[in-house]
């Protein structure tokens, strides 16, 4: 049984997997896909990919500044310890050298490698957990679903960017009937609105989408806004304004160049941590008996099926006591979220022992 049979040949994000023997090869596209890694990868893993190390001749051959030669190589090593520095954007693997190049480096020493966006990484577990199985699966699901759509507007007309994983599909002009002398001032409100009705209902089309870019110099964004707000207030409620100098094509890729869209995906799924933490807490201050938190309180509860919703932080999932609690309120039908705690819904979730639940039912 192949861990992701769905979803071969999608963007390469898994390009070899070897069931059998533990191996998932895959390509990291995004930040976000070297953050899921961090917590994917443990010690004990094998690790592979590209590295850099500096070599020394040893043709007796004087090499400027004595600093050696940079070669470029593959480098399988044991894994000690993992972390992604989240400011600089790297994800790093230190541990023994296992396999690689013997005239290159020896075996058995240590080395860090440098887990690179567009690198193929190759990780062999002895056993892949669940969780670990859904994150890759979660990540490899995403990168087909449009995270964001820019609607670039000027007067009378609408380029849409849909803003993949893999790039953007543009997808336009759409073009209205609002300018021009012959249009009679009493048609113009009507013209306006089958304008922007168009452009609505072009983006209805797209599903699962997180955040729309309203762009373009002047003032018809704010109006397409308003507009929004008044006949599609559940669209209004994901859309931005964004002033840009141009429409068009033009106008996506400055909004694109301002990294607003990077900044809005990380922000919606923190939002939705967020609220589910704040829902915790408020039942905690009301004293109500529809919620548990700590290990010992959760595990009483999931072991009565009282579990609705359980809120893991990201660091416990590697615990096996906790993998058991997040499987078994899974399988009595309740979900599971897993909380980063590089934001305060993590933080404040960590200081209640780092797992909670909200139950169906209390339970003494």
């Amino acid at each position: 049984m192949e861990f992701f049979k769905d979803f071969q040949g999608v963007n390469m994000r898994i390009v070899y997997q070897d069931t059998k023997r533990g191996i998932i090869e895959l390509v990291p596209e995004t930040l976000d896909d070297l953050w899921h890694l961090s917590h994917i990868i443990e010690p004990g893993d094998m690790v592979s990919s590209k590295t850099t190390r500096r070599i020394q001749d040893s043709t007796g051959e004087k090499i400027r500044s004595d600093r050696g030669i940079k070669k470029t190589f593959f480098l399988g090593i044991k894994v000690e310890d993992i972390s992604f520095h989240k400011y600089t954007g790297k994800l790093r693997a230190t541990g023994i050298i296992e396999h690689g190049p013997e005239d290159l480096v020896p075996l058995g020493s240590h080395h860090t490698l440098d887990l690179k966006l567009k690198n193929s990484v190759k990780i062999q577990k002895e056993k892949w957990s669940r969780w670990n199985i859904k994150r890759l699966e979660n990540a490899v699901k995403s990168s087909k679903k449009p995270s964001a759509i820019v609607v670039a507007v000027e007067d009378d007309v609408a380029d849409l960017g849909i803003i993949r994983q893999y790039g953007i599909d543009y997808y336009g002009p759409i073009m209205g009937q609002i300018s021009g002398k012959r249009i009679v001032q009493k048609n113009r409100k009507k013209a306006i609105s089958d304008f922007f009705t168009d452009v609505a209902n072009s983006l209805e089309k797209f599903k699962d989408v997180q955040s729309i870019i309203l762009a373009g110099p002047g003032f018809t964004k704010g109006e397409f806004y308003d507009f929004l707000k008044d006949n599609y207030p559940e669209m209004a409620k994901i859309s931005i304004i964004e002033n840009t100098g141009a429409g068009g094509r033009t106008g996506i890729s400055e909004v694109l160049k301002k990294g607003i869209i990077e900044d809005m995906a990380t922000e919606n799924r923190i939002a939705h941590e967020m609220r589910a933490v704040e829902e915790l807490l408020a039942e905690i201050g009301k004293s109500s008996k529809l919620v548990a938190y700590g290990k010992k309180e959760v595990q009483t509860a999931s072991n009565a099926g009282a579990v609705e919703k359980l809120l893991v932080v990201d660091e416990l999932v590697r615990e096996l006591d906790v993998e058991k609690i997040m499987e078994l309120v899974e399988n009595m039908g309740g979900k599971v979220l897993i909380v980063s705690t590089e934001h305060d819904g993590g933080k404040q979730l960590n200081s209640l022992g780092g797992i909670a639940a909200i139950l169906r039912y209390g339970i003494n």
